[in-house]
């Protein structure tokens, strides 16, 4: 059998879990009716497929299921699990799984 491999253009690879996603049914996005998933694709303008520079991908349960929120990982740093409250700033999420994506904090003039 011959291994190939498929090219991609990822920098980062977010994992989901589905099952807790499913059990709330929403709580993320600014109406607070999307998953976590689609949130954050959003948010940080991550395509679908190889061709995005960011992958947000749903995976079978993490064993950790908490309630109201959704747990999430950034695979470049497995060992930090993300547990993510609905209505989660996905600012403060993005922060936290290490993700990069040129935005930062407005400044606020000074008074």
């Amino acid at each position: 059998m011959d291994l190939k491999t498929a090219k991609t253009r990822w920098r980062d690879v977010v994992l989901v879990c589905r099952k807790c996603q499913k059990k709330l049914d929403g709580g993320f996005g600014p109406d607070g009716d999307k998953t976590l998933k689609k949130a954050l694709r959003k948010y940080l303008k991550a395509g679908k497929g190889r061709k995005a520079e960011l992958a947000v991908v749903s995976i079978d349960c993490f064993d950790v299921c908490p309630k109201n929120a959704v747990v999430a990982v950034n695979a470049a740093n497995p060992k930090a699990l993300l547990i993510v409250p609905a209505g989660a700033d996905l600012f403060e999420v993005k922060a936290r799984l290490g993700l990069d994506d040129d935005r930062r904090l407005k400044a606020f003039p000074a008074d």
